[in-house]
């Protein structure tokens, strides 16, 4: 996979780059998700912050309301408003990069399908990717060794 994958927002004034492939991506089908993004679901790669080169522009935080009551800020674009990361759970050092940001989001499928429980009935998943109700049971069942490696070294 790439190691050089790029993106940015809807105006072009905020551009970065991710150093490095992701831990993991999620195709999250929750009611936040669903409501955050005006769709159907989102698509996240889960990455070290440190992995992120804000190339151009900057960004604004707003955090907002979950069902699960966790913090979850929203990283978007100072100009045009469009959401590039977010932080669940203000870990500060992992964040959930927005697939659809990425210059070439076909790079980066889904591993897995979660939250499927409000999945919209209209929204076929695919029978070789994994897919969970709510979520998987263990991170360390799941993700690949490298990834619960990176996990670990942010202190998770």
């Amino acid at each position: 996979m790439s190691t050089n994958l790029s993106g940015g927002c809807g105006c072009g004034a905020l551009r970065y780059r991710l150093r490095t492939s992701p831990m993991i991506v999620h195709c999250c089908h929750c009611r936040d998700c669903q409501r955050q993004t005006g769709s159907a679901f989102v698509i996240n790669v889960i990455i070290e912050r440190d992995n992120i080169d804000l190339e151009q522009g900057a960004t604004a935080v707003y955090a907002m309301p979950t069902d699960s009551g966790r913090p979850h800020d929203l990283y978007r674009c100072a100009e045009c408003g469009v959401t590039v990361w977010s932080d669940y759970g203000r870990r500060r050092t992992m964040v959930f990069v927005r697939v659809g940001t990425l210059d070439e989001p076909a790079l980066l499928p889904p591993d897995v399908h979660i939250f499927t429980r409000s999945k919209l009935p209209w929204v076929g998943l695919p029978p070789d990717v994994p897919a969970f109700g709510i979520f998987y049971s263990s991170v360390d069942e799941f993700w690949p060794e490298e990834a619960r490696r990176r996990r670990r070294a942010l202190g998770f």
